[in-house]
């Protein structure tokens, strides 16, 4: 059921969170850090719909900090501590997963997030396969720049790799970069995450 997926991403995405944590608030000046908040998945025998979930509601100005469609600017993903501390989040996890997991859709009240999704490549990453498309961690390793919390925690610049593997590959798959470009520019409608999990499935 989608609804159980959706409770298994969104709690793994927050292990993945709570190690991010571990890591990041014990450097001088790095401060508070996001946190993925946890999502119950309740059991109802008698309902129709035999399946809910229950999350602590988040009151306050709700702000997607990572977005689907690179084309849109999200100025406080870019301009915010919580905003840059999630895109720091997404390479962290990133490059502790050697580049096969991106936690998407960061989005939340504050430090609070909330209906996360993850991409995987297509084989997985150790059993588990996410919700969004593996073009989302292309877009990422193109889209990201690192900021100052990047930094402090001694991540890679993507930059460089991501040029080094395309000087590489680029006889092979000289076609390749311009398919992928017209798929990403097909979803122009930006969708609820929960749409997008269904129509995936």
């Amino acid at each position: 059921s989608v609804v159980i997926q959706e409770c298994h991403v969104q709690n793994t995405a927050r292990e993945y969170a709570k190690l991010y944590a571990a890591e990041a608030e014990p450097l001088e000046g790095f401060g508070e850090v996001p946190e993925i908040i946890p999502i119950f998945l309740i059991r109802r025998p008698a309902n129709n719909i035999p399946y809910a979930t229950v999350e602590e509601e988040l009151v306050g100005e709700f702000v997607k900090y990572s977005v689907k469609d690179g084309k849109e600017v999200n100025f406080l993903r870019r301009d915010s501590e919580a905003g840059q501390k999630c895109c720091t989040f997404q390479h962290w996890v990133y490059e502790k997963t050697n580049g096969n997991l991106l936690v998407t859709d960061l989005q939340g009240v504050g430090m609070k997030l909330t209906d996360v999704g993850i991409a995987t490549l297509a084989k997985g990453y150790k059993g588990f396969k996410g919700n969004c498309s593996f073009s989302f961690i292309e877009q990422f390793r193109a889209l990201h720049q690192c900021n100052k919390y990047c930094e402090m925690l001694g991540l890679k610049c993507l930059r460089t790799t991501h040029q080094k593997q395309r000087k590489a590959t680029s006889t092979k798959s000289k076609n390749l970069p311009n398919s992928s470009t017209v798929k990403k520019m097909v979803p122009k409608k930006a969708r609820e995450p929960r749409d997008f999990i269904s129509s995936e499935h």
